[in-house]
């Protein structure tokens, strides 16, 4: 009994060693050649890309850094895909397998499904026009047609946003319409306002302005303004208060937290004034 198993561990290793020794190593060759030659590629890119984008004289530092990010993370994908394909193939070639029947089957599968293929072709073609145009970079906040968040993430092909829910949304690029990107080069306060009608509007535009100045002075919020909150013009006549517009400019994706700190200022000093911010009412009229 021993010497039968003994006799077809030798035959097994007969045939196995020569395999090991030639298709093996080979195969252990890719796969270590692949890494190096992905490490190579991915800084390569990243240099290729640091050195090709060249700033345009109206964009932050932060923001081309966010736009080099976004190439980079796009073109190593692509790069790893590309690798990872043909080595796969290789290592199937090693193995025995033909590959070029499978290439032949990946040409009539994909005319198979030609029709459906053209939505991949669509989103990618749109992919591309968004990259090139810099529309939109990783980190940046946007709002879609249907959706809004944060960008986490770029391919050729999506869209990956996060809101602030948390929730994760994956849009292909070819069912993009419109884009609206809240946080390119600068962003705005944009903060309406009511005041009562009895109001002396020339000390509540100077309350406003004195508010602005202190708040784009504070140690902890003079490198986040860009051009202090100030007073506009009168917005509106509403039913029972007078609108003022207050605007600033912030850098990317500061404008909500400077807003918040604004508006706390603003209920703070005014209550100090003795400026009324009115609720809405209604006024009776009795009948004689």
């Amino acid at each position: 009994m021993k010497e039968s198993v003994i006799k077809q561990l030798e035959e097994y290793s007969v045939l196995i060693l020569p395999w090991l020794l030639n298709h093996g190593l080979i195969i252990i060759g890719l796969v270590i050649g692949t890494y190096i030659l992905n490490k190579i590629i991915v800084r390569f890119i990243e240099k290729a890309v640091r050195i090709a984008v060249r700033p345009d004289g109206v964009s932050s530092k932060e923001a081309e850094e966010k736009r080099e990010n976004t190439l980079i993370q796009i073109f190593t994908a692509t790069a790893n895909i590309a690798l990872i394909t043909i080595t796969g193939l290789m290592v199937l070639q090693e193995f025995g397998v033909e590959i070029a029947p499978i290439l032949a089957a990946a040409g009539i599968v994909g005319l198979a499904f030609g029709f459906g293929g053209q939505y991949l072709i669509r989103d990618i073609i749109s992919g591309l026009f968004i990259i090139l145009e810099n529309q939109y970079r990783v980190g940046d906040v946007v709002n879609f047609d249907n959706a809004g968040g944060t960008v986490q993430e770029i391919s050729l092909r999506k869209t990956t946003l996060r809101d602030l829910d948390g929730t994760v949304h994956h849009i292909p690029h070819g069912e993009i319409k419109k884009v609206s990107n809240l946080s390119k080069d600068f962003s705005r306060v944009n903060l309406d306002i009511g005041v009562g009608y009895g109001s002396n509007l020339e000390h509540v535009i100077s309350v406003i302005n004195k508010i602005g100045e202190e708040l784009a002075e504070d140690v902890l919020w003079k490198d986040t303004i860009i051009l202090a909150p100030y007073f506009l013009r009168v917005n509106d006549f509403a039913d029972s208060a007078i609108m003022l517009k207050i605007l600033g400019e912030t850098l990317p994706s500061k404008q909500w937290e400077v807003t918040g700190e604004l508006r706390k200022r603003i209920k703070i000093a005014f209550d100090k004034e003795g400026i009324e911010i009115p609720f809405p009412q209604v006024v009776m009229h009795q009948a004689k």
